[in-house]
């Protein structure tokens, strides 16, 4: 009689867990997806690389004419409204200069080159012709480089975020709409940005007061792109 008992408690049991267990044993149907986002915007400040190489026939006096040509380039920028913020000295390099002309074994010394150069910020980009104008009068001999960037890049990234947010629902509900089944909530969502350089546009020339001539900056566009892959459960 216990037996008997015992044999329909278990049934009962496998009677109530059983259905359970078969919910929780369903695979979970899902659908994942990519959106894109991409926002362009001109540039709001330009990061300038100058600098002065000088060659002497000691280090010593290398580095003195190097020092006093860095003192008027240093004075020339704050003229020009430059921030001391905004002046960042990125390589200083003193090296021997030697002369391998007539093959000459060993190569003849001939002096030491003594290299300054910084990188500087201007905030005013209808002011790059009047700096780059004026360091040069100053005794800059380098000038290796202008790129362009934005001074906010966060606010164009959250945009651009929300474009590809918006991408991806968008073919979710193609998706799901065209299949007959609806979206349920989100699972995940993973992120990958990317910063692409700038695009050109047409040039523009910057005069410095009492230059010569023109000096042509195409400060282009920023195009900042984000790309997202959202998955969601499928009722």
């Amino acid at each position: 009689m216990l037996r008997n008992a015992l044999a329909g408690a278990v049934l009962a049991s496998l009677a109530f867990t059983l259905p359970a267990q078969a919910d929780e044993a369903r695979p979970l149907r899902a659908i994942s997806l990519a959106g894109h986002g991409e926002v362009r915007a001109a540039p709001d400040l330009a990061i300038i690389s100058i600098g002065v190489t000088s060659l002497q026939d000691t280090a010593a006096a290398a580095l003195a004419a190097n020092s006093e040509a860095m003192k008027r380039v240093f004075a020339t920028l704050t003229e020009a409204g430059i921030a001391d913020k905004d002046i960042q000295t990125s390589n200083f390099m003193v090296q021997p200069r030697y002369d391998y002309s007539n093959n000459t074994q060993p190569p003849r010394l001939i002096g030491y080159d003594v290299t300054n150069l910084v990188n500087v910020t201007v905030r005013k980009l209808d002011s790059i012709g009047g700096v780059l104008d004026k360091v040069v009068s100053a005794g800059s001999n380098q000038v290796n480089g202008i790129s362009f960037q934005l001074a906010d890049a966060e606010a164009a990234t959250d945009a651009a975020r929300k474009l590809a947010v918006a991408d991806a629902v968008r073919k979710a509900q193609l998706y799901t709409g065209a299949s007959g089944v609806e979206l349920g909530p989100i699972l995940s969502i993973s992120e990958g940005a990317s910063f692409q350089p700038p695009m050109p546009m047409q040039a523009k020339a910057f005069r410095a007061e009492g230059a010569s001539a023109d000096v042509p900056v195409a400060q282009g566009e920023q195009v900042i792109a984000v790309d997202v892959s959202i998955s969601w459960e499928i009722k």
